[in-house]
């Protein structure tokens, strides 16, 4: 695969990051709320939970980081939420629902790996292809 060492250690980055934030977020659910000036929430338990699916969307990106040429589907669905979490922010924020400052949460868990994970799948396409489209044309 191509840039094999460069995919690792992002994955690697993305799986360390996503593992330490989902912590704090269960640690300090209210942290957004109170950066983006907002009410603090009547359910901090439902921030809690997000940290929690992140943490563990953490643990996946660390197993491509380990086995990068198997890694397609884990990273085309976390694309694919860094893709739709952004979205649904968009919509949060242009109804007013949400303030604009509360965007500071896609900078880093989302807009930072739109190219490297684009990338990867990119580069991982071919062989995924191979492998499991190949397999299932051969039976």
């Amino acid at each position: 695969m191509p840039r094999e060492r460069l995919h690792r250690r992002i994955f690697v980055a993305a799986g360390v990051y996503n593992v330490v934030w989902g912590c704090y977020a269960a640690v300090d659910p209210q942290w957004l709320f109170r950066v983006a000036g907002m009410p603090p929430q009547n359910h901090p338990q439902i921030f809690m939970t997000l940290g929690m699916v992140l943490g563990l969307y953490g643990l996946l990106y660390l197993d491509v980081a380990l086995r990068p040429a198997e890694g397609f589907p884990i990273a085309a669905v976390g694309l694919a939420g860094k893709v739709l979490g952004p979205l649904g922010w968009l919509w949060l924020a242009v109804t007013g629902e949400w303030p604009l400052a509360s965007g500071v949460i896609l900078v880093t868990n989302d807009l930072i790996w739109w190219v490297p994970f684009a990338l990867y799948l990119h580069d991982c396409l071919p062989q995924w292809r191979a492998r499991y489209l190949g397999e299932r044309r051969g039976q």
